[in-house]
């Protein structure tokens, strides 16, 4: 997003706390953002530096968070005091100190939809909860119907379907949009919020256990090490490049007639993770051992598949 916006003339202030679960213990910022921007290392959860650092600003865009789903299961007040704590500080310094905040833009997630919408022969749309850990320890992995218990249908997820978040990250993201929708309403302030889908691309992390896929399997196919592959590799994710996402996020940022609006952010095309470590194996000429073990995250969604407004420019 800062190299999207620098050629623009913006005066640019990155306010973030590399995290070494996302940066590694060594992360360097890249020369060319470290020359052009105004760098402070900080956490959201202080608000007293928040608040300096706000002071002067025209536009937030919002990307703090903790983001592993998995992980979001067992670090419970950890997600919640960084994705809920961090985003009531900067609505509180936005209403209770100077500044001259204009807009916010918030990086939700798919997240927030937990299984999403889906169709049964009989009850017609529905929305299945988490899935019960004995069934998935059985084998039974795909989604039913919450009514009647028989199989459904994905269907696409749109920006107006139930929300019902089926882990404690997805539970935190809701709540960062239901603080920036009623906090911004009251004081007249535009915002804008994306659910993102997958995001991958250049500068992802490769040490991060908890997310990216696509950068962990790369990482087991160059070093000719296993891959355990969970579930039994047909569930689907919506990857979309970070450039796209980076695209729309600067667009909902200059054009006002996206203010108040929620969009879903993603490729539109849903791939099974047996087909991912298919795809990178061609792509890296380089074959691995691979082994479906039915292994399983409590919280992880079984299919994504939503209806989203951003052109597809590339594909896994």
């Amino acid at each position: 997003i800062v190299r999207k916006l620098l050629p623009k003339g913006y005066n640019i202030r990155v306010y973030d706390n590399l995290s070494p679960q996302v940066h590694g213990e060594f992360f360097q910022i890249p020369e060319d953002l470290n020359k052009n921007v105004d760098f402070w290392k900080e956490d959201i959860r202080d608000k007293e530096s928040l608040k300096r650092a706000i002071e002067n600003q025209d536009i937030i865009i919002h990307l703090a968070a903790e983001t592993g789903t998995g992980q979001s299961m067992y670090e419970i007040s950890k997600y919640v005091d960084t994705n809920i704590l961090g985003t009531a500080n900067i609505l509180d310094c936005i209403i209770n100190s100077r500044n001259c905040v204009q807009k916010i833009i918030l990086s939700s997630s798919r997240a927030v939809y937990g299984e999403g919408k889906y169709k049964c022969k009989i009850h017609g749309f529905v929305y299945p909860g988490t899935r019960k850990e004995s069934d998935m320890k059985k084998g039974f992995f795909e989604n039913r119907c919450p009514v009647c218990g028989t199989p459904v249908t994905l269907c696409a997820t749109t920006e107006d379907s139930m929300l019902h978040p089926s882990s404690v990250y997805g539970i935190t993201k809701q709540i960062q949009e239901k603080l920036i929708q009623v906090v911004c309403s009251s004081i007249g302030l535009p915002y804008v919020i994306y659910r993102y889908q997958n995001v991958f691309g250049a500068g992802q992390s490769l040490s991060n256990p908890y997310t990216g896929i696509l950068s962990i399997f790369s990482n087991l196919i160059m070093q000719g090490k296993m891959i355990n592959i969970f579930e039994d590799g047909l569930e689907t994710r919506d990857f979309v490049y970070v450039d796209d996402v980076a695209d729309a996020t600067v667009l909902g940022m200059e054009n006002d007639n996206a203010n108040n609006l929620i969009f879903n952010v993603g490729s539109g095309k849903r791939v099974d993770v047996n087909t991912v470590v298919n795809i990178l194996e061609k792509a890296y000429c380089k074959k691995t051992e691979k082994k479906i073990t039915g292994d399983f995250r409590v919280g992880d969604i079984r299919h994504n598949d939503e209806h989203v407004h951003t052109a597809r420019k590339r594909e896994v």
